[in-house]
């Protein structure tokens, strides 16, 4: 992220422009290359950006979708058991309604509904209900999981090889933010402040992951499921936490899908005639989310969808194009062998990641090793 903003700042001072967005930013520091060839496709640079920013956006999307049947699913089968008593977590037989993929069609029209919402001032309404919504839900989490921790003795000490894949598509997912990095800067009123902003507030989300991450698997260990909220007791109290955190995430798919319909939808409404421009509109958004909505019942398990959209595009929004744009940008002006060597190695680690974490999300879906219907994955009941 701050390699991106650096080079947006110089590429901006350079052409005299005000303001640069992630794709633009991309293609002018192609045009710096000192490549004929890439000069003449440095277009293709904005084209990649805003293929894998797409991909990315709506990745997010189906990831909603799954966390909404699964949670939705969990809470309605188990209201014949619920408690109000949190303290003696008993196991509820959870009582069968239908699959989750069944769920996902369900919230299907809900979600179209409210992709119709192009106004950004009103999506920044159902943000702050979101932000606030999953605020509270997380203060209860963490009130849970701090609770009586077990020994942790019985733990393994470091994971098997082969889940560190899976870990770093989750990992880059889960911190991948990159699209939204320019256009929060350019809304400042300091923008030389941004970077002292960018670090802090990344600071504070390490934490929390790293803190919620440790302190879930110390106090549910391999019984941890894709989403901590699964793990929460059939009482009153933690379901109206799924629910008001599935809120949250509703709420979320608007902001998250914004991204895709502003790239996608202006290109394919500027091809029609002005009359038909806002039913095209309303059909391609609902095409899309139906998009997001079929992906998630095809590939209905929470931790693969994660992982396997971070290993996909958010490891190359995130550590491979970065690297390369500033030497690029920086190549012709001189830029020293140490920092090649860094570039280099980031957007390394950004390819190896973005191979092997694909090829083993895939082959996890394919070929799962372990089978667990009510927790990661939905499976049609007899």
């Amino acid at each position: 992220m701050g390699i991106l903003v650096k080079c947006a700042h110089h590429l901006c001072r350079r052409l005299n422009k005000p303001f640069l967005d992630y794709g633009d930013t991309v293609m002018y520091g192609l045009e710096c290359s000192p490549s004929t060839w890439v000069r003449s496709h440095s277009h293709w640079g904005r084209r990649i950006v805003d293929f894998f920013l797409i991909v990315t956006q709506l990745g997010f999307c189906c990831v909603y979708f799954v966390f909404l049947a699964d949670n939705f699913k969990q809470v309605i089968e188990a209201a014949n058991g619920t408690t109000t008593n949190c303290n003696n977590n008993v196991t509820v037989i959870p009582t069968p309604t239908m699959d989750s993929r069944l769920y996902m069609l369900s919230f299907l029209p809900f979600l179209v509904l409210l992709s119709f919402i192009r106004n950004l001032r009103i999506l920044s309404i159902f943000s702050l209900l979101a932000n606030i919504s999953m605020f509270v839900s997380l203060i209860m989490i963490y009130q849970f999981i701090v609770q009586r921790i077990p020994d942790p003795s019985h733990l393994p000490l470091v994971a098997p090889w082969k889940t560190y894949p899976l870990f770093f598509g989750t990992a880059i997912f889960a911190f991948e933010g990159i699209g939204v990095v320019l256009p929060l800067e350019n809304k400042m009123k300091d923008a030389q402040k941004f970077p002292l902003i960018l670090y802090l507030g990344m600071a504070i989300v390490t934490v929390l992951y790293i803190s919620l991450g440790s302190l879930g698997y110390l106090q549910f260990g391999a019984n941890i499921k894709g989403s901590i909220t699964l793990n929460l007791p059939n009482c009153w109290l933690y379901q109206s936490v799924k629910l008001l955190y599935s809120i949250g995430i509703f709420f979320t798919y608007a902001l998250q899908f914004y991204v895709a319909a502003e790239i996608i939808i202006p290109a394919i409404v500027s091809r029609v005639p002005e009359h038909f421009e806002l039913m095209v509109d309303l059909c391609v958004r609902t095409a899309m989310v139906c998009v997001t909505c079929v992906l998630a019942i095809l590939i209905p398990r929470l931790d693969l969808v994660i992982s396997l959209v971070g290993s996909v595009s958010s490891s190359a929004l995130a550590l491979i194009i970065p690297p390369l744009l500033e030497v690029a940008t920086y190549y012709g002006e001189g830029i020293s062998p140490l920092t090649i060597t860094k570039d280099a190695l980031i957007s390394i680690l950004g390819i190896v990641g973005f191979v092997v974490g694909t090829y083993e999300s895939l082959c996890e879906l394919i070929q799962p090793s372990h089978s667990d219907s009510s927790t990661n994955s939905t499976s049609a009941f007899i």
